[in-house]
C-alpha cells in the first residue's frame, strides 16, 4: 500500500469512528431526554395528587363532601 492510499485508508478510519462516536453521543442525548421527561412526567403526577389530597382535605374539613 502506498502512502496515499495508507492515508485514504485511515481518513476512513478516522471518519467512520467519528460517525460512531457522533451516534453513541446522539444516542446518550435521546436516552438524557427521555429520563427528563419521564421524571417531570412523575413530578407532574405527584403534585397532581398532591393538589387533589389538599382539595379533600378542605372539602372534609368543611364538610362539603358529607
Amino acid at each position: 500500500m502506498d502512502s496515499s492510499q495508507d492515508m485514504s485508508y485511515k481518513a476512513g478510519q478516522a471518519q467512520g469512528q467519528a460517525q460512531e462516536k457522533g451516534s453513541q453521543m446522539m444516542e446518550k442525548a435521546g436516552n438524557a431526554a427521555q429520563s427528563a421527561k419521564e421524571s417531570m412526567q412523575q413530578a407532574g403526577e405527584q403534585m397532581q395528587a398532591k393538589a387533589q389530597g389538599a382539595v379533600d382535605a378542605v372539602k372534609d374539613a368543611t364538610r362539603i363532601n358529607k
